[in-house]
């Protein structure tokens, strides 16, 4: 008996984790992306992005789904390549099923599930703002994870919500907006300036060299974590308006200011319900995702109140701000682990929500 259980020992010490190996796929919108992890640990993270939406000032979904059928089988095998993995490594298959463009969510589900079938190996499906949020679980050397719970904030294009995040998957919207997203109202802000889209990349680097205080704008009162930013929208464009019939040259004179004072304000909105938030739920870790996640402004302002708080703030490393195949992967990650497998019979949610 005792021989028995020595030896028991030795099996159990000289036994080595088996790694897992996913290709993830992301084609929400207009980035046709694939990654490959092993486990937590990105091997590779590609992106094809589609530069035809700026001639026309936003993303036209038939152009965008159209992309991404030429886009997915390039950038896949890119994705492979750069990590040296060959498909018959691959452990699962993992794409975004939703919120998204029906067409380009169907373009990556479709090719998700037919590699999954041909190699034989589980499918996973994952929800694209949770991946947003779920970005800072990959392994990063410089920072821990954050613990938790946390308050998520996802400022995107075409999200902006607040999420208590009690465990990995169990995270619920405690504020949204009521019309715009952040991300779009910079875009259309932009737009009135005659920048090209996305305009918030380019409003953040002309707002450098301006002064934030040069004009003012209201702060919208929508009550509990709710945010809303067509009323600021609006008033930026009767500015516009008004002063340009004044002095046609009222845009290219004041480009810089402009930007910086509609920035201050569309930032300032997020931050006070961020504030809001973490006082009310007694939580002082604030966790950032998505694509406006990128801007400077957003980072100094996180960056002041971790310092003059006691926040501990977790802003994602720049190639993970935008949309990108590596979040999809670690949410699989940890799908995988807990066996929660996706089904080929699962249709894409253009709605689907945290």
């Amino acid at each position: 008996m005792v021989k028995f259980y020595f030896c028991f020992i030795i099996l159990q010490s000289n036994m080595k984790k088996i790694s897992s190996y996913i290709l993830a796929i992301e084609s929400s919108c207009d980035d046709t992306a694939a990654a490959v992890l092993k486990d937590n640990e990105v091997l590779s993270n590609c992106i094809a992005n589609q530069e035809i939406h700026r001639d026309y000032g936003g993303v036209v979904p038939e152009l965008a789904s159209r992309a991404h059928q030429a886009n997915i089988v390039p950038v896949v095998q890119q994705a492979l390549s750069i990590a040296n993995i060959d498909k018959k490594e691959l452990t699962a298959i993992a794409y975004t099923r939703g919120p998204g463009l029906v067409g380009s969510l169907l373009v990556g589900s479709s090719f998700a599930k037919s590699l999954s079938l041909s190699l034989d190996i589980p499918l996973l499906e994952v929800n694209h703002m949770q991946a947003h949020i779920l970005c800072h679980f990959i392994k990063n050397k410089e920072k821990k994870p954050p613990k938790f719970p946390f308050l998520g904030v996802t400022i995107s294009g075409g999200h902006t919500q607040l999420i208590l995040v009690e465990d990995f998957f169990k995270m619920t919207e405690i504020g949204t907006t009521l019309d715009d997203a952040i991300g779009e109202a910079f875009d259309k802000c932009g737009k009135t300036m005659g920048l090209d889209y996305p305009a918030g990349p380019e409003i953040d680097k002309l707002a450098i060299n301006g002064n934030p205080e040069a004009f003012k704008f209201p702060i919208p009162k929508v009550k509990d974590f709710d945010v809303s930013y067509s009323g600021v929208k609006t008033a930026f464009l009767n500015l516009i308006s008004k002063n340009i019939n004044k002095n046609r040259n009222f845009i290219k004179d004041n480009l810089n200011d402009l930007c910086a004072s509609i920035q201050k304000t569309l930032v300032e909105i997020i931050m006070n319900k961020i504030e809001k938030a973490t006082n009310s739920l007694k939580i002082n870790r604030v966790v950032i995702g998505g694509g406006v996640a990128a801007n400077s402004e957003i980072r100094r302002v996180l960056n002041d109140m971790s310092i003059s708080s006691d926040w501990e703030i977790f802003i994602p490393p720049i190639e993970y701000t935008t949309d990108n195949a590596a979040m999809i992967g670690i949410v699989a990650y940890y799908k995988l682990k807990k066996n929660e497998l996706g089904e080929m019979y699962q249709s894409v949610d253009p709605r689907l929500v945290i």
